[in-house]
């Protein structure tokens, strides 16, 4: 796998490559008339020509504004001590580095990550991996931690309440457009794309919707409803009617028979910065959730509101079964799923300076292998393998993910458990199947992780591990003892 790290500032300070932009004056003051007539224009994720606009390159111009996790998740227990944007995922990477890699690759450096649920390590990561880093000159991420002031005495309370409670912070840099970004979701999108689509139809608020089918959408998201005018008649939690069919929903072709469509939102907008200003203090102060109130008052007060239509790979991430379908789509060949390996967008990530991997007699097939790993005579296939793995010998890994250790295996870190001594890794002779194993978890000898009852739904912390829709999830820092049949 390719794993681009960032370098460090000593040794790196020009800016990334830039795509091709129009570069030239600001645009005039925003004039919102409250009673506007509110559209729509859905456009492709794959339209390359817009009307020529006099914009200051998007490093300049436009700041993202990146959410770390809310404190409600399907993910548990990845999510019992982390956010789920730093949940680690295809050996090398965490979650967060796919948006925060989007936003590098588009040429957006003026990143802002707010966070507030289980974020330390999020934080820490963050921090050490992006900031100040390969950025450019005025480029930067800046974490910004849930917090209590003397006139704020909760923690944020939602999205919008997280970006009102920063606007002091946010309005720092006179940008033209805030990217609000969900920081666990997985697609490679071009962000200039969508800036420029939202510019062109000067837009007040863009929302990007996914063409993945609505059954597979997290509701949580919301829905977009469509009339025949390409017209916002609601945004709503659930759709109603069936699915749009997407290669007629452009803004040039209409639907004839006055019937609407539902697109579902990937929690994805491009907001004017007077807009949101106007939206979080005066319109709608009280407001806490972008999805809930923000976006569907601005649609009930008649702002300009705009789809652009991303059709792309694009996982939300809002179960254990997509993550683990999303890790398993890594390992093949041939796949629909995200590339990784795409060198025109790399991915980047923290820089662990880790050895290569060992491997001693081991019989691997199509699986990712990450860095530091020690495998001995084990057979693995169809899996991600995350850093600093140990398997040991006979020991046979199928269509699971292991996510590796934080440390490496030393005789001061074997716990003895009920007189077996169990290291962290898999242990000698175990068999692992459709399981995800988390961080610094301890298999020992002769185990089998393989739902021999196929149970679909099973809570079983006190033991170590979880079932969730037939996976097994064994538990950060869990220790199996030998011979256990999960």
């Amino acid at each position: 796998m390719w794993q681009v790290s960032l370098p460090t500032s000593a040794s790196y300070s020009t800016a990334l490559p830039v795509l091709g932009l129009v570069h030239g004056h600001k645009k005039p003051p925003l004039n919102l008339p409250c009673t506007a007539r509110s559209s729509m224009c859905v456009s492709s994720s794959q339209d390359s020509e817009y009307p020529t606009t006099q914009y200051p390159s998007l490093n300049q111009s436009v700041a993202a504004i990146v959410f770390g996790d809310g404190s409600e998740s399907r993910l548990y227990p990845l999510t019992k001590r982390r956010s789920k944007g730093a949940i680690p995922i295809a050996a090398n990477y965490r979650l967060i580095d796919v948006v925060m890699s989007n936003c590098i690759n588009s040429n957006i450096t003026k990143i802002y990550a707010l966070t507030q649920f289980n974020s330390t390590s999020l934080n820490s990561h963050l921090s050490r991996a992006y900031s100040g880093v390969g950025l450019g000159k005025d480029g930067f991420v800046e974490v910004i931690a849930a917090y209590q002031s003397p006139e704020e005495k909760d923690w944020f309370q939602g999205t919008a309440d997280a970006v009102r409670r920063c606007l002091w912070v946010l309005e720092e840099y006179p940008v033209d457009e805030f990217l609000i970004l969900p920081g666990h979701h997985l697609y490679n999108m071009n962000y200039q794309r969508l800036i420029k689509a939202h510019r062109s139809s000067n837009a007040d608020i863009t929302i990007a919707v996914s063409s993945t089918t609505i059954g597979n959408h997290d509701p949580g998201f919301g829905f977009l409803n469509i009339n025949s005018e390409n017209q916002v008649v609601e945004f709503k939690e659930r759709p109603e009617r069936e699915p749009v069919d997407f290669m007629a929903v452009d803004s040039s072709r209409k639907s004839e028979d006055g019937s609407t469509c539902d697109l579902g939102s990937m929690g994805i907008y491009v907001i004017k910065r007077e807009v949101m200003t106007k939206l979080l203090t005066e319109c709608f102060p009280k407001a806490n959730d972008f999805t809930t109130e923000i976006i569907p008052g601005a649609i009930s007060m008649g702002m300009k509101v705009r789809s652009y239509l991303f059709d792309g790979y694009w996982e939300d991430m809002n179960s254990i079964k997509s993550f683990y379908r999303a890790n398993m789509e890594c390992t093949k060949k041939e796949t629909s799923g995200f590339n990784f390996y795409d060198r025109d967008s790399p991915v980047y990530t923290l820089p662990r300076y880790l050895p290569p991997t060992l491997v001693t007699g081991a019989h691997i097939t199509d699986s990712i292998i990450g860095d530091g790993c020690i495998l001995n005579s084990c057979r693995i296939k169809g899996s991600v393998i995350g850093m600093r793995t140990w398997i040991g010998d006979a020991a046979v890994v199928e269509d699971s993910m292991i996510m590796g250790s934080d440390v490496y295996q030393g005789d001061r870190r074997i716990k003895e458990i009920n007189g077996m001594e169990i290291p962290i890794g898999i242990g000698k002779s175990s068999h692992i199947r459709k399981a995800i194993i988390d961080k610094n978890a301890r298999i020992g000898k002769n185990v089998k992780i393989i739902n021999k009852d196929n149970v679909q739904e099973g809570d079983r912390e006190a033991f170590g591990y979880f079932i969730s829709e037939g996976i097994v999830i064994v538990l950060r820092s869990a220790v199996i003892p030998d011979e256990s049949i999960i």
